[in-house]
């Protein structure tokens, strides 16, 4: 079977959150919102290799984390760079899996569906990215104009992005851009595919206050 890994960034401060402590530590039922996600990725594959980019400053505060809360799913800490750019430069150099992740570590309820379509359709593509239709009417704003789009030309785009290992080791040898927003981004840049499967609506990440009363009542669903 084709080794897998995935990169786990947490290197958010919680700013949108209004919050002291960084979102991916709040507490979302009765452990912080960064466990669950993690548990995503052990849930699918107990094998999987995860790493966990995390600020410098908080690696200590983690490792608490993991102590109060008997956390024993197995990871390796990475330090988080400057940029996402530079945390996930950072973790793919102790990257081992054939084919590789990366997640937002706020994104606690991707489907076990949604990242077994990503890995499986690596088989066949070098990018794979889930992404949901848009239900909403949107206008392009530009400048002091806006404008009607056919929403059905649009895609919102979610994590877990995937990649054949190699191929996204090269994409990071590239010079960081503020253009970047994604890592499916980079392969744009260097005009490789980037091929869509079906997202789920659930996949929120959360950022604001907001998106955390979703959280709550998704979890509380969940029981």
């Amino acid at each position: 079977m084709t080794s897998r890994s995935v990169i786990i960034t947490a290197g958010g401060i919680g700013k949108r959150m209004g919050s002291d402590l960084p979102k991916q530590f709040l507490l979302l039922g009765t452990k912080p919102i960064l466990m669950h996600t993690i548990e995503l990725f052990y849930r699918f594959d107990e094998n999987i290799e995860i790493l966990l980019t995390l600020p410098v400053d908080w690696k200590g505060y983690w490792e608490t984390l993991v102590e109060k809360h008997y956390f024993r799913v197995p990871h390796l800490v990475i330090s988080g760079g400057e940029e996402r750019f530079d945390s996930i430069k950072n973790a793919l150099k102790r990257v081992t899996g054939e084919v590789v992740a990366v997640h937002d570590g706020v994104r606690p309820f991707t489907s076990q569906a949604v990242i077994k379509s990503c890995f499986q359709e690596l088989e066949k593509y070098e990018v794979v990215v889930p992404a949901i239709p848009i239900k909403e009417s949107i206008r392009q704003v530009t400048n002091d104009k806006n404008f009607s789009v056919k929403r059905d030309e649009f895609r919102l785009i979610q994590t877990p992005q995937c990649f054949r290992s190699q191929v996204l080791k090269t994409l990071y040898e590239q010079p960081y851009n503020i253009s970047f927003t994604d890592d499916a981004s980079l392969a744009e840049k260097m005009n490789i595919p980037v091929h869509l499967v079906p997202g789920n609506e659930e996949n929120i990440k959360i950022t604001t206050r907001l998106d955390m009363l979703i959280a709550e009542t998704l979890i509380a669903k969940n029981k």
